[in-house]
Formats: C-alpha cells, sequence, structure tokens
C-alpha cells in the first residue's frame, strides 16, 4: 500500500463535478492499494500517516503532527500510485488492486482514520471521476509505501 501526503493549508474534492468535499489546514492523502495488501498495511500507514511530525511549532521547526494541530484529513483513492512506467510510454496498472480488494481496505483506512480524527475526516469516492484541489503549504509532500516498513 502507497500513499502520497500532502500538507496543504486547505484542499476539497469535486466527485462526479456535483459534490464537494473541503478541508482547512491538513493533510491530503492519496492512497494507492495492491492486490497483496492487507489490514496490517492500512494499520501501519494509518499510524505514521496521524503521527507525522511535518507542521511547525512555535520556532518554524516541523515538529508538530496532525493529532497536535487538530488538523483535518482530505482521503483519495489514487491506484495510479502503482503505475509501472518500465516499459512503453503507456502506464501499466496491473499492481493496483481490484475493487474487491481494494474498496474494503480503502474504506478500513478511512474508518481508523475517522476514530483518531472524529469529525475531521473527508473523502473522495472509489472509482469516482474527482477533480482535487489544493494549496500545499511548504510544499510538503511525502511518498510511503508499507513495503518498505523495515
Amino acid at each position: 500500500m502507497r500513499v502520497l501526503v500532502q500538507r496543504a493549508s486547505e484542499a476539497s474534492v469535486l466527485i462526479n463535478n456535483d459534490e464537494l468535499q473541503q478541508i482547512g489546514q491538513g493533510l491530503v492523502v492519496l492512497v494507492g492499494i495492491e492486490g497483496e495488501d492487507g489490514v496490517e498495511d492500512v494499520s501501519w500507514l494509518v499510524s505514521k500517516v496521524c503521527s507525522l511530525r511535518i507542521f511547525g511549532d512555535e520556532e518554524g521547526k516541523m515538529n508538530r503532527s496532525l493529532l497536535d494541530i487538530k488538523g483535518e484529513l482530505l482521503i483519495i483513492s489514487q491506484f495510479t500510485l502503482h503505475a509501472s512506467t518500465k516499459k512503453g510510454n503507456r502506464p501499466s496498472y496491473i499492481q493496483a488492486a481490484k475493487p474487491e480488494v481494494a474498496i474494503p481496505l480503502y474504506e478500513h483506512f478511512i474508518s481508523l482514520c475517522e476514530k483518531q480524527f472524529p469529525n475531521r475526516v473527508k473523502t473522495g469516492k472509489f472509482g469516482a471521476d474527482m477533480k482535487v484541489s489544493l494549496v500545499n503549504d511548504g510544499p510538503v509532500t511525502i511518498w510511503m509505501d508499507s513495503k518498505n516498513r523495515e
């Protein structure tokens, strides 16, 4: 499982040109799920995302977590995080999980985040056409893969 985390001063997602979800200060988390991923990958990444000390303290040092600043989360499913570009110019997404595997894990990711951040989690919709907008604060962008946790 891979996540791309972006520190944002504000962010939103327009789902199917209809529904708008938005947050203020917090994190935009793009979530990519592989066929071999499981609940242990979800738990590890949620713990890391929620504990990342990437928000400034009084001295401007990145020393505070999302929990510390009482920030918000915008979580978006993003199968393209598993794109393979080894051959040709058209990415292959063969590593990305099929919906029957990915949807329950994506929903579990959201559920664990909602337990830590009640009423502060917004989401995209799995498989929908989404337009994501954000002001990347810093910019700060961090990529994590649960296969690299050792």
